[in-house]
């Protein structure tokens, strides 16, 4: 497999993570508020959408920028 599909994959791979982290630290939060189940979860599943969809332009080329040295 060529390093620059390698790239991409470990890109999504860290984007998901990160992404995770966030929804599950917007869950906990909205649970320390006392918010319905409805809203921490929908709120969790639209945080974890928006940042893999932030993330995944920005380390896609910074980890081929890093690979490439």
């Amino acid at each position: 497999m060529p390093a620059t599909q390698n790239t991409v994959r470990l890109a999504g791979l860290l984007g998901l993570v990160i992404a995770g982290a966030a929804a599950a630290v917007f869950i906990v939060a909205a649970g320390d508020q006392g918010q319905l189940n409805v809203a921490r979860y929908g709120g969790g599943a639209w945080v974890f959408i928006l940042a893999w969809i932030i993330t995944m332009p920005v380390l896609a080329p910074w980890l081929k920028e890093r690979a490439g040295r």
